[in-house]
């Protein structure tokens, strides 16, 4: 199969472009030519700054995904360059295993976006790619002369290594007596967490396996999945659930009543119990965190990984105990600490294990909602709608900040008085009840998102219900 030599000009008028978190596009535009440009491209980038004659690649539980990573293979193969394929396995595992191997590598995921869609993570031998990186890829004008797609043959070594990095922590199987379910759908680590969780000591039920792709988004958890997880841990006498989305970055964690934490609350608690002096965070999470009683310094950033990871930077000059999180729960390692006198490498990019594991820990001889409870009382929720163009989103947010009343007219909550406003991400307005509203698109999909904020979760709910609704009835 022959591909277009100027890869520049293929990715260009492919369809596929980079988001918050990696490459993503329809599966239609995803041809193998589209996959083998993304790949040299990538490639000819990162051999300007590292030396290397393998890559690493795996994939999610999506139909389309296989066929990309063979379209990968092949220009890698194409170009002189080994691989190792380990299959569908979490992003997080992945990019451990390839910055072990000091290698390259390219996750094949679509996350939690509609089934339609697909995506390319790539990852250089330190880490996530930057956003430098990603102009360069597009700007690339590398090429491939013949593509052979093959069978590929799988590897477990990442698999194995992402377990025993969490299981090495822990002298004493310290889940003795809990009961863990675990939400499997179709997420990418489903065939590890079972063996984890058990190998840490606990007793484990999987929940609702499914052979079709289920796009969870772990900050937008849907009706059903609430009422599932109520059920589930009253049927099943739980003590918690576990979850992720589709490729298993981000996790979705509940307590023993069935309520799913949010992401930055289950980010908080983690990186209390590992130490943090400093985090990095994006403004989209809850305030309480940044409010000086839980580290020594917060970096509040915009949404997405490669913005909070691109901050560490900056807190390693002058914090030992580094670590990020996002509302989405995906947190990322920035510094190497110990746990029981174990070494834990860092892992700047996001995970879904640590987090939960780490939750567990601390209340190994409680419960979650008890840890929760310590918390102060500040609430955010949010929610998205779905098939709305970046440009509707942009025009909407444009004239919020022309005329915040009008906005606030416009998206039902005209009773309200506008006190402040911040742009580092969309548009956030403080509300003179001292809630808050954040709209932004998507940058992952055609969405548009709504986070809110406020002193009772009831509120928060509210304000997003509203906001969407409104804007729902005005643009149908």
């Amino acid at each position: 199969m022959s591909v277009v030599n100027n890869c520049r000009d293929l990715i260009g008028t492919s369809g596929i472009a980079f988001g918050t978190s990696g490459a993503r596009g329809l599966v239609k535009d995803f041809t193998p030519a589209v996959c083998a440009a993304f790949t040299v491209s990538f490639l000819e980038v990162m051999q300007k700054s590292f030396t290397f004659d393998t890559v690493a690649l795996a994939i999610d539980n999506r139909p389309s995904s296989y066929v990309i990573a063979q379209a990968c293979a092949a220009a890698l193969e194409d170009k002189g360059i080994d691989y190792i394929y380990y299959g569908v396995i979490p992003t997080p595992a992945l990019a451990y295993q390839s910055m072990l191997d000091n290698i390259p590598a390219i996750m094949v995921t679509g996350s939690h976006i509609p089934f339609d869609r697909n995506g390319l993570k790539f990852y250089r031998p330190d880490g996530e790619i930057t956003k430098a990186d990603e102009q360069a890829i597009l700007n690339s004008v590398a090429s491939c002369s013949t593509l052979n797609l093959r069978e590929l043959l799988i590897s477990k070594d990442a698999s194995e290594g992402y377990i025993s990095r969490y299981t090495s922590l822990f002298p004493t199987p310290f889940l003795a007596g809990k009961r863990i379910g675990i939400y499997e759908h179709s997420s990418a680590g489903r065939d590890l967490y079972k063996s984890l969780f058990m190998a840490l000591g606990a007793e484990v039920i999987s929940l609702e396996r499914t052979d079709h792709f289920v796009p969870i988004d772990t900050e937008a958890v849907s009706q059903e999945d609430r009422d599932k997880a109520i059920k589930w841990v009253k049927e099943f006498k739980l003590d918690a659930i576990f979850s992720t989305d589709g490729d298993g970055d981000r996790p979705l964690i509940s307590d023993e009543n069935g309520a799913w934490l949010r992401g930055d609350i289950l980010g908080l608690l983690c990186s209390i119990a590992l130490e943090a002096e400093a985090v990095a965070i994006p403004v989209s999470c809850n305030s309480i965190i940044s409010s000086g009683d839980f580290f020594k310094y917060a970096e509040l950033t915009k949404i997405g990984s490669p913005y909070v990871i691109s901050a560490f930077d900056k807190l390693s000059q002058k914090y030992n105990r580094i670590v990020g999180f996002e509302a989405n729960g995906g947190f990322l390692l920035g510094s190497s600490v110990c746990i029981n006198n174990q070494p834990l490498l860092a892992l700047p990019t996001r995970d879904a294990v640590l987090p939960a594991i780490m939750l567990l820990y601390s209340c190994r001889d409680s419960s979650i909602s008890k840890l929760t409870e310590k918390l102060p009382t500040r609430y955010t929720h949010s929610d998205r709608l779905q098939n709305i163009s970046s440009d509707m989103s942009l025009s909407l947010i444009k004239e919020g900040l022309n005329n915040q009343q009008y906005l606030l007219d416009y998206l039902g909550l005209g009773v309200l008085k506008a006190l402040s406003t911040d742009v580092t991400d969309g548009l956030r307005i403080t509300l003179d009840n001292g809630s808050i509203v954040h709209l932004r698109p998507s940058g992952n999909a055609p969405e548009l998102r709504c986070y809110a904020e406020s002193d009772s979760l009831d509120e928060a709910q509210k304000i997003v219900d509203t906001v969407l609704s409104s804007i729902k009835s005005k643009i149908n």
